[in-house]
C-alpha cells in the first residue's frame, strides 16, 4: 500500500517469511471430527443443554421448510477445533443460508484447505519474529486484490482461488508466481470453497490490523475492506430477510458477530424490513446469567454475545433465544446429528 501522508511508516517488503509446510502447527488432519465417526463418539454435556439442541435442531429444520433464512456466524475457533467438515456437510444439506465469520475463520479455513493443517504454535513463533510470517498468507491477500477489481466478496473472493482455475491463476500472476503454484491439497475441508460450490455466501467480516494477512507485503486494506465491505452487505441483506422469521446462530464470536447482527438489522429495519419473530441461539463456554445484563458494575453486562444475541436481540424481535453452554467440541456434533437425524 502506498502512503504520501506526513508520518513515517513501516516497510512490509523487509519482512522475512518462509512456506507454511514447514510450520508447527497445533491442529492436524488427523485431530478434525469427521461426520462418519459422529455416532460412536461421547460428548460432556448436560441434559438440560442437549434438550435445548434438539428443540434448535427442530426450529432450523422447520424455518427451512418455511423457506425463512437461518444464519450460522462462527468465530476462528471452531475451526481449529476440527468442526468445518460437520459444517460443510450441512451446507451440503442446505441447512444454512450463509455462513459468516470474520478473518481468523477464514484465515484457518484456507490454511486447512491449502495444507490439511492449521493453528500455529504462537508462543514459539512469536519469540522468534516469525508469528503469522508464512509466505502463503500471499495467496489471500491477492485473492482479495483480484476479487477487489471484480468487486466481489471476502469469502467469495477465497473461495473462487480455490475452486475456479481461471481466477487462481490471476492470482498466481499478480504475486509473479509459475502457473499452478498455488496448490490447496485439501479443498474438501474448506468451508469457503464448500459454500462458492454450493452457491451459499460465505461472508467474512474483517477489521484492519487484526488478522496475519495484514503483516504482508501483498496486503492492501482497501482491497481487504472493499471485499469485505460488500460482505456485509450481502449478510444484510439476508438479515431483510427475516422479517417472516428465521434463525440466527452465533458460535464463538464474542463481540463481530453479535455487532454486525445488530447494525445489519438496525438498517433492515429502516428500510421496512424488521425482523420478526426470529430465533436466537449463542453457542459459549462461560455461565449465563440475564441478570446481569442490566447491572454495569456486573461483567456480564459486558457480554455482548449473551445480552445481544440470547437476550435483547429475540426480546425486540418477538422471538426466543437459546444460551448453548459448553464445549463447542461438544456441542456442536450434538447439533450436526440432531439435524442430520431430523432431515
Amino acid at each position: 500500500m502506498k502512503y504520501n501522508g506526513k508520518y513515517k511508516v513501516f516497510n512490509p517488503n523487509e519482512i522475512q517469511t518462509y512456506p507454511v509446510a514447514g510450520r508447527n502447527n497445533k491442529v492436524k488432519f488427523d485431530d478434525l471430527i469427521f461426520p462418519e465417526k459422529i455416532q460412536n463418539m461421547s460428548f460432556e454435556i448436560s441434559k438440560e443443554m442437549e434438550d435445548r439442541i434438539e428443540n434448535l435442531a427442530k426450529d432450523i429444520v422447520s424455518a427451512r421448510a418455511n423457506g425463512n433464512p437461518v444464519i450460522f456466524f462462527t468465530g476462528g475457533h471452531l475451526i481449529k477445533n476440527g468442526l468445518s467438515l460437520l459444517l460443510g456437510e450441512l451446507i451440503k444439506k442446505n441447512v444454512f443460508t450463509l455462513v459468516a465469520g470474520n478473518g481468523s475463520t477464514s484465515i484457518h479455513d484456507f490454511e486447512l484447505g491449502l495444507i490439511g493443517e492449521t493453528s500455529e504454535y504462537v508462543p514459539q513463533a512469536l519469540e522468534k519474529g516469525e508469528f503469522g510470517m508464512a509466505y502463503e498468507f500471499n495467496y489471500i491477500n491477492a485473492s482479495l486484490i483480484v476479487g477487489d477489481k471484480y468487486d466481489l466478496g471476502y469469502g467469495e473472493a477465497v473461495g473462487k482461488m480455490i475452486c475456479d482455475t481461471t481466477f487462481r491463476k490471476e492470482v498466481e500472476t499478480l504475486l509473479d508466481l509459475k502457473e499452478d503454484t498455488i496448490k490447496f491439497k485439501y479443498p474438501e475441508l474448506s468451508v469457503q470453497a464448500i459454500c462458492y460450490e454450493n452457491n451459499i455466501p460465505f461472508t467474512v467480516h474483517a477489521g484492519i490490523g487484526t488478522d496475519v494477512i495484514d503483516q504482508h507485503p501483498y496486503f492492501d486494506g482497501r482491497a481487504k475492506g472493499g471485499c469485505s465491505g460488500r460482505d456485509f452487505l450481502i449478510y444484510t441483506d439476508q438479515i431483510a430477510n427475516l422479517d417472516k422469521g428465521g434463525i440466527i446462530l452465533n458460535v464463538g464470536s464474542a463481540v463481530t458477530g453479535p455487532e454486525v447482527f445488530l447494525k445489519a438489522a438496525s438498517m433492515a429495519g429502516n428500510t421496512g424490513h424488521v425482523p420478526d419473530k426470529i430465533i436466537t441461539a449463542n453457542f459459549d463456554l462461560r455461565s449465563y446469567n440475564p441478570e446481569d445484563f442490566t447491572k454495569e458494575d456486573r461483567v456480564g453486562y459486558y457480554y455482548r454475545d449473551q445480552k445481544s444475541i440470547v437476550t435483547r436481540v429475540p426480546d425486540a424481535y418477538n422471538g426466543k433465544g437459546y444460551y448453548i453452554g459448553g464445549n463447542q467440541i461438544h456441542t456442536i456434533p450434538i447439533l450436526y446429528k440432531k439435524l442430520m437425524e431430523l432431515l
